[in-house]
């Protein structure tokens, strides 16, 4: 039986190619498990840079980027015609792990970006096209290193979807893989935020390594993001990051660089963990890096590389096609200086998110680094409570704790300041996830595509491609802005006070 006749409706039998129509053949036939097309009901036909068009005519500002995959936005003319070279040329579209001269450019385009610590002595290898393979093979890599067999990651991770990457990640439970606390200001474990957070979120991973009754054993490795993208757009200070790479080195434990999500420019850097100048022995890469095609590899230290031949493995590991659309990827954001581009324009952006909606009662906090940007929405306070995760006033005009203020979007400095008293620490207020779902639909209606994120799901998060004008950038200010006010208008509190106007979209 023909295809067509199994799905009748238009005049010779075919499926009726409406958007609705589209959309309700989606809903009974593909799994429940499906998640962007619940939030984001629309039938992309047409896609340049950052603007989508629907099946329905309707134009959308796309800040969701393949979930980070899109670092030069959609259809970008150098990936096309990097594309269109491997095409034309008639070269075999996949090799599984065969050599050749698109896959040699790659490599050879890629170690030119790495950490200079790593650069000299890396060692790749690629995987599946999927970043959980790149995260699995990296946690079977150190395991096979080191003859250990222990993992420790960090609350609120996500590293993937597959059974080890799940274990790794803060929604499983596994008893190979121990949990260590993430820093944060408006959630922070200890109730403090800052530098003293931190600093006590590193001394909690020092006692449990040094501690022969912690209950722990020496791990095979440490998996880490430097910026939690799904746990809620979270910057690791970058002090904590450095005061992470001693004790992993002090105790011979491999450090793993999940960049999946922050690295090739996305954070204001090339690679996230440039900001503190951390050299890990491990990388693992996906998303961005292969153009918006599917590529995903494992970059470690070379003394780490004791597989046998065979050990892992992957059909679709040789795809010339991303590997072609990465390089000329990595080699636009390299050669344009587009990392240095999103931290500036993401330190404008994450100003202005504050100043927009920063004081409405139902935003917790704003944050991010570079063109990774949260909105964290809560409960409101009731009159005369409490400003969400305010602190009391201190005489130095510092939070406790702090040395001095971050720069926008950075991280804290030394854990200088006053000792920790109750009387100091944050009151965060519940999260919300019902106010984010909304505002995540009235960006929608406003031709705005954002993501969620965050521990409850109430962080609205923004990936821009790194490629956004400043133009652009305004126009996705306005639309998220007014989106944010409407939804705060519309909620039982009833309207914010004190907000400064936003701009009109």
């Amino acid at each position: 039986m023909a295809v067509t006749e199994s799905v009748p409706g238009g005049p010779h039998g075919e499926a009726p190619a409406g958007p609705e129509a589209i959309l309700g053949r989606q809903s009974a036939r593909e799994s429940s498990a499906r998640t962007y097309a619940r939030a984001l009901p629309i039938v992309p036909v047409r896609a340049r840079g950052l603007t989508i068009e629907g099946a329905d005519g309707r134009r959308y500002l796309d800040c969701l980027s393949g979930a980070g995959t899109l670092a030069l936005g959609h259809n970008h003319p150098v990936v096309l015609e990097a594309v269109r070279r491997v095409l034309d040329s008639g070269a075999p579209l996949s090799v599984l792990d065969l050599a050749t001269p698109v896959k040699d450019a790659f490599v050879t385009e890629l170690f030119h970006t790495l950490p200079p610590g790593l650069a000299g002595r890396a060692r790749v290898q690629f995987c599946s096209p999927a970043g959980t393979d790149a995260v699995e093979a990296a946690l079977k890599l150190v395991r096979a290193a080191t003859g250990r067999t222990g993992i420790l990651a960090f609350t609120g991770a996500y590293h993937g979807m597959t059974a080890g990457a799940l274990a790794a990640s803060g929604g499983a439970r596994d008893v190979q893989v121990a949990r260590l606390p993430y820093p944060q200001d408006y959630r922070c474990p200890f109730g403090v935020g800052g530098p003293l957070g931190a600093e006590l979120a590193a001394r909690w991973t020092e006692s449990l390594l040094d501690d022969p009754k912690s209950g722990v054993p020496l791990p095979a490795g440490m998996i880490v993001e430097p910026v939690q993208g799904e746990g809620g757009v979270i910057p690791a200070p970058d002090d904590w990051l450095r005061r992470i790479r001693r004790l992993t080195a002090q105790w011979s434990i491999p450090l793993i660089a999940d960049e999946i999500q922050t690295g090739v420019g996305r954070t204001g850097a090339f690679w996230a963990v440039d900001h503190s100048g951390v050299t890990p022995d491990v990388m693992v890469l996906s998303k961005a890096i292969g153009g918006s095609l599917p590529l995903a590899v494992v970059v470690y230290r070379d003394d780490l590389d004791v597989w046998r031949p065979g050990a892992h493995a992957g059909t679709f590991r040789g795809n010339q096609l991303a590997m072609a659309a990465g390089t000329a990827t990595l080699a636009h954001v390299r050669e344009n200086n587009l990392a240095e581009r999103a931290a500036d324009l993401g330190r404008r952006m994450l100003t202005q998110l504050r100043e927009y909606v920063g004081d409405l009662a139902c935003v917790g906090e704003v944050r991010g680094r570079g063109l990774m940007l949260g909105l964290e929405l809560v409960e409101p306070e009731a009159d005369g409570e409490h400003r969400a995760g305010a602190r009391p006033a201190d005489p130095s005009g510092l939070r406790s704790g702090q040395a001095s203020a971050p720069a926008p979007g950075q991280a804290s400095g030394s854990a200088s300041g006053p000792a920790f008293s109750p009387a100091s620490a944050p009151v965060p207020r519940p999260a919300n996830p019902e106010l984010a779902a909304a505002v995540q639909r009235a960006c929608l209606q406003r031709g705005l595509i954002v993501e969620l994120g965050g521990r409850h799901d109430a962080v609205v998060r923004l990936l821009p491609p790194l490629t956004i004008s400043d133009e652009q950038a305004a126009a996705v200010l306005d639309r998220l802005t007014d989106a944010v006010a409407a939804v705060a208008r519309d909620h039982a509190s009833g309207p914010p006070r004190g907000r400064r106007q936003h701009r009109s979209a």
